[in-house]
């Protein structure tokens, strides 16, 4: 999921998709994705915010194969590895692209097979050198931690992106500028801070920048439709409240209209495969109570 999209003004075709909130399957088309404004494994840092035992932790990626996980690419049907993308070796879950000429618009994820609700994620994570060609600018060190999203099997084979709340994660800009790590993008949904609807489909968390290949450590705390925590390295950069779909779009409103839920409390967890290559080191989820804060 993307950092400066050229918003809604961009037109893309509309996608036929069925979003998973809660207990509820919500269909809907999506149209536009629009958009606003490392060291060695061992070194990565040591995470502070989430306080849970680390026995309470529990790996979704094996370190071994990609047991669990379905990708689902633009153009292709789930399960559908396209031009092995999504690959494991030495231990990491790489999202490579050696096997591409160009990247022709074949924006990628790859979903976890359970849904959740409330949880504490932690990723560790790098970005390597090497874009590949064809992918487009706010691409570049871009990937994401898709949350509450649709499931695989529900997407289009056309669609790019599913419907969700993405965690971006994100490193230095070209030339090596700074770039605010861990924003929100909202793929025809909205969230709340301070108790307003924010429309913005992206907003910056002002997280420090990371640079070169570093390992950063990168933490989310969701409580179902209640709150949503971004942490990069130990430090909280963003909140917000009541995640939900977004009234503007029109197929999100004729379901609205026909009795659909707004809020979304549950779904699936994916990562990205936007053209640049990363790596992941780990996947751990520690599932809390729905009460729990």
């Amino acid at each position: 999921m993307t950092q400066l999209l050229l918003g809604r003004l961009m037109a893309r075709p509309e996608a036929q998709i069925t979003l998973l909130a809660g207990t509820a399957i919500l269909s809907f088309a999506l149209g536009v994705r629009p958009t606003t404004s490392l060291a060695d494994q061992e070194g990565a840092p040591a995470a502070a915010p989430i306080e849970a035992d680390e026995a309470e932790w529990v790996a979704l990626f094996n370190g071994k194969d990609l047991e669990g996980w379905t990708p689902k690419f633009a153009g292709q049907k789930a399960g559908e590895n396209y031009l092995d993308t999504f690959r494991v070796e030495d231990g990491l879950l790489r999202v490579v692209y050696d096997g591409y000429g160009d990247f022709g618009a074949k924006f990628g994820h790859l979903f976890f097979k359970e849904p959740f609700s409330s949880y504490d994620l932690r990723v560790v994570y790098r970005f390597r050198e090497g874009q590949v060609k064809g992918g487009p600018g706010w691409a570049f060190r871009n990937n994401g931690v898709m949350l509450h999203g649709q499931t695989p099997e529900s997407m289009d084979v056309d669609q790019d992106f599913p419907a969700s709340i993405e965690a971006q994660l994100l490193g230095q800009n070209t030339g090596g500028g700074e770039r605010s790590n861990a924003n929100l993008c909202t793929p025809s949904t909205n969230v709340e801070i301070g108790g307003e609807v924010k429309l913005d489909h992206c907003i910056q968390s002002g997280g420090p920048t990371s640079y070169g290949e570093d390992w950063v450590t990168f933490e989310v705390q969701v409580r179902g439709n209640r709150v949503i925590r971004h942490y990069v390295n130990g430090e909280k950069v963003m909140e917000y409240q009541r995640p939900q779909l977004d009234p503007r779009d029109p197929y999100a409103k004729k379901l609205i209209e026909g009795g659909a839920e707004i809020q979304l409390s549950s779904g699936t967890i994916s990562i990205q495969a936007e053209s640049h290559p990363i790596d992941f080191k780990s996947i751990e989820i520690h599932v809390v109570e729905k009460d729990a804060e």
